[in-house]
């Protein structure tokens, strides 16, 4: 399992708000080119979100559905990348300091497919890399957020 994590400068609601806007998953998650469509309760378990992942013209059309959601501390997501298999990502936030910041890790493992069977160092470094840029992103994003909400008062 590859986990990686990373404090944000910015409250847990701030960055869980990320997490539920299901329609800026493609801003933030590494390798998803294009959400097409998403389920209007997204993140309550049970709903998902339908995404394109990879480069055109490789690309594959699939979903992610949310197994568990604890605002603001937690999410689960079932990834599905089909034919090459599905992940289980955990995301999980924690207050930092006054509460101002937020450690959020990502737990992710590949849980059906060919990609379960292929488990090994090599795979577990490509994720935690990916993870980072991840974390990255959704950094840039719940940081902005917080930049437009002082920008407005």
């Amino acid at each position: 399992m590859a986990i990686v994590e990373k404090v944000i400068d910015a409250p847990p609601q701030q960055v869980f708000d990320v997490l539920a806007d299901g329609w800026t998953y493609s801003d933030w998650v590494v390798g998803t080119a294009h959400v097409r469509d998403v389920d209007a309760d997204w993140p309550r378990a049970g709903t998902r979100l339908h995404h394109r992942a990879g480069p055109w013209p490789f690309s594959l059309e699939d979903s992610s559905t949310v197994l568990a959601c604890e605002p603001p501390h937690k999410l689960v997501i079932k990834a599905g990348l089909w034919p090459a298999g599905e992940a289980v990502v955990v995301f999980t936030l924690e207050p930092v300091g006054d509460g101002f910041g937020t450690r959020v890790r990502i737990g992710e493992d590949f849980a059906a497919g060919p990609l379960r069977w292929v488990r090994n160092k090599l795979n577990d470094l490509v994720l935690h890399q990916r993870n980072k840029e991840t974390l990255r992103r959704l950094s840039d994003i719940a940081t902005r957020q917080k930049a437009d909400e002082r920008a407005r008062r």
